[in-house]
């Protein structure tokens, strides 16, 4: 067929390009810049080297690059300067956009050698953070600021005196003060609507914690200035890591991060999500999460059982450099810190697992020389497979030991202190289902191959369990079957157990010391130093009890109990209290001091605290109303040695004389602050007497004092008797040494 050529403009005419539609030819060849630069990523933080060692150092750097996606083939740009070695970055292409992203999450902040770590950017963040001015084309040189001394963080350990702090919240006040043993506590700052839900103390006491609509604020220093804000709208939740490195925020709604009404710290990244894990150093977030759903769960009967959301839901090792996240029943995600990558890149496949708890301390297994982290953890019986409690050690995910448990309703992981122990309270259901009784499975951390020690004694269920902070011996409480449609709660029984003596310093087999029948008990509180123990029933409208008990009550050898001289534990009741509503118990750090506190937050009665000392004497008690929380300022950890420690408690009875005589002296000093307080005011009313005297007898009066009358116009001597008498009030007497 010839061609047409009707349409084509005549040599005369003049030729118009505008009429031609090019949209086909223009899509077909366009060059789409946005998908290429997608899978590009900047690399810095590289060392500087000559132009004969780029080679070997791209070869080295890709190792890093392609642990996370495939880098193109001469997918990697080193420029070199003018003096013929590299710049310290490179350009660098991926096969996909998704590697790249991964490259930025994962490799960000890798350490290369101990002098360069490896920063990893897209591209794209390039257009994104430096259009419409943002960059400024011409070099500045930044301002520093000179260096401005900020308060010690710490300071209020330096107290003289050795006094702790608490905070207190009543009302709409937040305030700290320092407790004082006999008097009311001295307030350090006292403020107004300092929070808006709850305050709370950082582990090692060094930040006080303010919650807030749009974020949570840390408080500190000498002045309580605000020392970092962690912007987190609705904020419902906050955990600090056992070193005070990091911090977890949570709430119950998603974040909404607007580009164009950003949120200070937060990206887009941050957009949807419920938790945020921030570095207090830096105030930058380091990785965000969304809440997971909670799988629905059967009881030992089928039926439904309420979903509950655990908190913390991410757990933190002892030493902050890892924290770990439980999907229940498939999986558990470790990563490590400050990058925030998935170790070994995949989560730990566990079928069935329900609850997994970190060593609270650096374990030191018998014959363990390497690094290592411990978490325990238990799965239910699947089918025909049997419960299994499991010690995995982290970071090379060995399964260092477990244990088959059958007919299993329910467990429960409980570490000791020091990670010497772990006992897994294991409720166990009878074939028929109809009654429960619990025992104890104990591992033995540091003995070699973690034997366990099974502690079956028990005929009722366990509702409370504690162990000794620092020690080996622990305390539960149970009770019998609750009666259906009962409103009263069953009685409960409170059992104490210990080690053997042994020889050697070893530790025995745990035995049973003691058990305390009838009871309404249901929380146990230790003192942080190991040895007294309060035994409390709270939140109850038919008993406020708390038993003060010591286990290492020195008794004369005469009145020691039949077998429980060779057990590491003399028992004895100090003291029975009673607090009307009491919510909450607080020790402090010392172990000198206990508070009651009965919470508002809780009910609206009867609400303030009393303070007790470790024997269980009451101190004072203050009824406040809405008063909220009472919470001891924690303390680091001690900077003496084991040694010195030791040193200290082996001359405690001199250094008591000293506290003695400082308490002596501190008290005759207020007795000497009230009397020189009145001999000032009788000065004063003396002083005032003889000023009337003397402007009466310039206006030609004479005056007789003692009877009270004024004579004119006398010449009668008048004579003044002054009588001062002196009462003493109340005198105490103390026998020092």
């Amino acid at each position: 067929m010839a061609p047409s050529y009707e349409n084509l403009p005549m040599e005369d005419d003049e030729f118009d390009e505008s009429q031609i539609d090019f949209t086909d030819l223009e899509e077909q060849y366009q060059v789409r810049l946005d998908e290429g630069l997608d899978a590009f990523v900047v690399i810095d933080g590289l060392p500087v080297v000559p132009e004969d060692s780029k080679a070997k150092l791209i070869k080295f750097v890709l190792r890093k690059l392609n642990s996370v996606g495939k880098v193109k083939d001469d997918g990697v740009f080193m420029p070199l300067g003018d003096d013929g070695k590299t710049e310290g970055y490179a350009f660098v292409e991926y096969n996909a956009p998704s590697e790249a992203i991964a490259a930025v999450k994962q490799l960000h902040g890798t350490p290369l050698d101990k002098r360069h770590t490896m920063a990893v950017n897209k591209l794209t963040d390039i257009d994104r953070y430096g259009r419409e001015g943002r960059i400024d084309e011409e070099y500045h040189e930044p301002h520093i600021e000179s260096f401005q001394q900020t308060d010690h963080l710490r300071s209020w350990l330096g107290d003289p005196e050795g006094r702790d702090q608490m905070v207190m919240f009543r009302g709409e006040k937040v305030g700290v003060f320092w407790n004082n043993k006999e008097e009311a506590p001295e307030a350090v700052v006292d403020r107004e609507n300092w929070t808006e839900s709850f305050v709370q103390w950082s582990p090692q006491g060094t930040f006080l914690t303010s919650m807030h609509a749009q974020g949570v604020q840390l408080w500190g220093g000498k002045a309580w200035s605000r020392q970092k804000r962690f912007a987190h709208p609705g904020v419902n939740l906050v955990d600090f890591s056992p070193t005070e490195k990091y911090i977890t925020t949570w709430s119950h709604r998603p974040l909404q991060v607007d580009e164009n009404h950003p949120v200070p710290s937060l990206s887009l990244e941050e957009d949807g999500k419920n938790y945020i894990i921030w570095d207090i150093a830096t105030g930058k977030p380091l990785r965000s999460f969304t809440t997971l759903d909670v799988p629905s769960t059967t009881d030992a009967e089928g039926n439904p059982v309420k979903k509950k959301m655990q908190w913390p839901t991410f757990k933190w090792s002892s030493d902050d450099k890892f924290v770990a996240r439980m999907i229940q029943g498939q999986s558990i995600s470790i990563y490590e810190l400050p990058r925030m990558n998935l170790l070994d890149k995949q989560a730990i496949k566990i079928e069935g697992v329900m609850d997994f708890e970190w060593a609270p301390a650096t374990p030191k297994r018998e014959g363990i020389k390497t690094y290592e982290q411990l978490f325990c953890y238990w799965t239910p019986e699947l089918g025909s497979n049997p419960a299994k409690v499991g010690l995995m050690t982290v970071p090379t995910k060995e399964i260092v030991r477990t244990r088959n448990l059958f007919n299993v309703s329910d467990a429960k992981l409980h570490w000791q202190s020091d990670a010497a122990y772990v006992c897994v309270k294991v409720d166990r259901h009878s074939k028929s289902k109809k009654s429960l009784a619990t025992n104890l499975e104990i591992f033995r951390i540091k003995e070699k191959g973690v034997p366990i020690e099974v502690v079956d004694s028990l005929k009722d269920t366990v509702i409370n369990f504690a162990w000794e902070p620092h020690g080996n011996r622990f305390v539960l409480i149970t009770t019998g079957e609750i009666p259906a449609q009962s409103a009263v709660p069953p009685k409960t029984s409170v059992s104490f157990f210990a080690p053997e003596k042994i020889k050697g310093g070893a530790v025995g087999n745990f035995r049973h010391v003691r058990t305390i029948e009838k009871k309404n008990s249901n929380a146990i509180y230790w003192s942080p130093k190991g040895r007294f123990v309060v035994v409390a029933t709270l939140q109850s409208q038919q008993s406020f009890d708390l038993d003060f008990w010591d286990l290492s009550f020195d008794k004369p050898k005469e009145e020691s109990e039949k077998g429980e001289k060779e057990l590491n534990a003399n028992l004895q009741l100090m003291d029975t209290v009673e607090h009307y509503g009491v919510t909450d118990i607080e020790w402090d750090p010392s172990g000198r001091y206990v508070a009651t506190v009965a919470s508002a937050f809780r009910h609206r009665m009867e609400n303030g605290y009393h303070m007790y000392d470790f024997r269980g004497s009451l101190l004072r008690e203050e009824h406040i109303d809405h008063f909220k929380q009472l919470i001891w300022r924690p303390r680091p950890p001690t900077l003496l040695t084991k040694e010195e420690q030791a040193e200290i408690r082996k001359n405690l009875r001199n250094y008591s004389k000293i506290f003695e005589e400082q308490d002596l002296a501190k008290k005759n000093t207020a007795n000497k602050a009230v009397v020189d307080a009145r001999r000032r005011m009788l000065q004063e009313w003396l002083a005032w007497r003889e000023s009337m005297r003397q402007m009466l007898e310039e206006e030609g009066a004479e005056i007789e004092l003692n009877a009270g009358r004024v004579k004119q116009d006398t010449d009668d001597e008048v004579e003044e008797v002054e009588e001062i008498v002196e009462e003493i009030i109340e005198e105490t007497e103390e026998v020092i040494g």
